[in-house]
């Protein structure tokens, strides 16, 4: 266990509370509309933000502090917990149903998502278990498919709410993970072939899933359903142009692009700030992953590592995967921008993750 400790790193501090305060001016700005005519309270988004943020930060310095390694010893704990959750989140009564997916345990803005935190300790988890066995990952049957089996059934027990996107994160960042720790191409490629047919499978099992591919494909095939968000959208995207509209001047969030405090908050962000704005956030994610991935080759061991390619992997798989679907470059799915979009679960368990990377970064050599 390290125990030689300095300071954190202070640049991936610094964008991490830019990125959040943007975050909070935007939900605002993107949500006011809607809150006002919902709940007659223009900032109820916005207060609701703001108490998440409060959390997660205070879950980041605290975080921050703890030795990275008790997330090593404690991760067989954290990850029997959440496939309760998970099981519990499917049982009615107890899981909440929203836009047609059980995939909330609580009370109202009490609630929280136990995918969301599936993500973090499959992280914990999957580290722990290749560094103790980064010698037999080029093993198919020895490293390969047990390192992926437990994410597996993570990713089906999620499928089961449904929560596509999320699912689709954490095994994404899974097979980051285990790629970097050594797995053989060739074993990727098989299992590949394997992944694309149950996608395949996934998306046929399910109409709206089918309908998202085809608005992909062409939105103004189904301008008025399945294709209403990407167009709406690309309106908001294009006529922000070099500097945007103005903060707090969009068109788009007077109820043509439905709940934009959400997944869309980019599109919002690029029609009042423009390229210029977008561009910023997008070269703020570019710092965070620069300063994550220096922090992960300058740990002391394996498990700091890749623990801190874990985070920066599931950071950047769905910022990708948000903008990808913001400017029509992917099928739609309900992922949230990090640290922008609206959002209890998701934002906490954010600012939890990048307290855990905070703390590699006391131990790192760079």
């Amino acid at each position: 266990m390290p125990t030689k400790r300095t300071t954190p790193d202070f640049i991936l501090m610094i964008v991490t509370f830019t990125l959040l305060a943007i975050g909070l001016i935007m939900v605002y700005s993107a949500s006011a509309i809607w809150a006002e005519h919902k709940f007659n309270d223009s900032f109820f988004f916005a207060k609701r933000q703001t108490l998440f943020a409060g959390v997660g930060v205070i879950a980041m310095f605290f975080i921050m502090n703890i030795n990275y390694w008790t997330w090593r010893t404690w991760s067989k704990t954290f990850v029997i917990a959440c496939f309760i959750l998970l099981i519990l989140v499917l049982i009615p009564g107890i899981g909440n149903e929203r836009n047609g997916s059980r995939s909330w345990i609580g009370v109202g803005a009490f609630s929280i998502q136990p995918s969301e935190f599936m993500k973090l300790a499959m992280i914990a988890f999957l580290a722990k278990y290749l560094s103790e066995r980064q010698k037999l990952i080029t093993s198919f049957k020895k490293g390969l498919v047990p390192s992926l089996g437990l994410a597996f059934v993570a990713f089906s027990m999620i499928m089961l709410q449904p929560d596509l996107g999320t699912g689709t994160v954490m095994m994404g960042t899974c097979v980051v993970m285990i790629f970097i720790a050594g797995a053989r191409v060739s074993h990727f490629g098989f299992l590949g072939l394997l992944g694309v047919a149950g996608f395949v499978g996934l998306i046929a099992s399910a109409p709206y899933r089918i309908q998202r591919i085809t608005s992909f494909l062409d939105p103004w095939s189904d301008p008025q359903n399945s294709g209403f968000q990407i167009i709406q959208s690309l309106y908001a995207i294009g006529p922000g142009g070099l500097f945007g509209l103005g903060l707090g001047e969009s068109r788009q969030k007077f109820f043509y692009l439905p709940e934009p405090q959400t997944d869309f908050i980019f599109a919002i962000l690029s029609e009042e700030l423009g390229f210029i704005g977008g561009s910023f956030i997008l070269l703020l994610f570019a710092l965070l992953l620069w300063r994550g991935i220096r922090i992960a080759l300058g740990a002391p061991d394996l498990y700091g590592s890749f623990l801190a390619v874990g985070i920066i992997a599931m950071v950047a798989i769905q910022v990708m995967i948000n903008i990808g679907v913001v400017t029509g470059l992917m099928p739609v799915t309900g992922i949230t921008l990090p640290f922008l979009s609206y959002g209890g679960s998701s934002l906490t368990l954010m600012l939890m993750a990048i307290g855990v990377l905070l703390n590699i970064s006391r131990y790192s050599r760079f």
